[in-house]
């Protein structure tokens, strides 16, 4: 898959992208990351990007001039365009699972990071094709957003992860919580792993860990389980723990 960054600050990317399972999984040509500097196409010998907003206020706003030109020479224009932009701006819809399993179907996907105040309202509506948020708080930039796509995005690739089912399992791909996991020792400080981890009893385990994710979506996300796909078994669970819970209330 290919990922083509539109950023007025490029130098921001490389310490992520090179290191760790997305260095990995680029060296491997399972994903691509192009960073594109905005200033290299503002025609201006001071390579200016920003400018005051009309009708005044505080801030900077991106010129619409230099996104375009970069945007289009990246990707192409308009119809023509060979992949879909996103902005990474607070305005968007809400990131998750689910959209980025949406994302994983592309081949290539355009992203722009915002600056400053925000973007010339025109590259909103003649160039972006779509508009996403990482939650409900303000950065000081689309940049860190970018990569949280691109990692989200990536890992969901075939090949990417060392274990092909690993982003099967993790929180939220199954529209609950990530059952706990442990590991070596088998007792630390007197804390020991869960007997049944260590049955060699794997639909035994398989059972326990649904039901550590259900209890635990329950306790710290409940309003997950109005959409995640439930079978009656799940529910009898739930119900059960929810009555053990009340009985336990003064």
């Amino acid at each position: 898959m290919e990922f083509d960054v539109f950023t007025l600050l490029p130098e921001v990317f490389p310490p992520y992208l090179e290191s760790s399972i997305l260095q990995r999984a680029r060296q491997r040509g399972l994903i691509e990351v192009r960073v594109h500097n905005i200033r290299d196409w503002a025609a201006d010998k001071h390579h200016v990007t920003d400018d005051v907003p009309y009708g005044g206020g505080g801030g900077m706003v991106m010129k619409p001039e230099p996104v375009f030109a970069a945007v289009e020479a990246v990707l192409g224009a308009g119809p023509q365009a060979c992949c879909p932009l996103i902005l990474l701006t607070p305005q968007g819809r809400v990131f998750n699972q689910n959209i980025a399993f949406e994302l994983s179907r592309l081949p290539r996907l355009g992203l722009l990071c915002g600056r400053y105040e925000g973007i010339d309202e025109r590259i909103r509506e003649h160039l972006v094709t779509d508009e996403i948020s990482v939650g409900d708080y303000v950065l000081t930039g689309g940049e860190l957003p970018a990569l949280i796509l691109i990692d989200a995005v990536s890992r969901l690739l075939p090949g990417v992860l060392g274990d092909p089912d690993g982003a099967l399992d993790d929180s939220h791909a199954s529209g609950l919580l990530e059952y706990p996991h442990y590991t070596r020792p088998p007792e630390f400080r007197g804390w020991k792993v869960p007997e049944i981890l260590l049955s060699g009893d794997h639909a035994k385990i398989n059972r326990w860990r649904r039901e550590q994710s259900l209890a635990r979506t329950l306790r710290q996300r409940p309003g997950l389980l109005e959409r995640a796909p439930l079978s009656e078994a799940d529910r009898k669970f739930l119900e059960e723990i929810s009555r053990s819970s009340d009985s336990q209330k003064p």
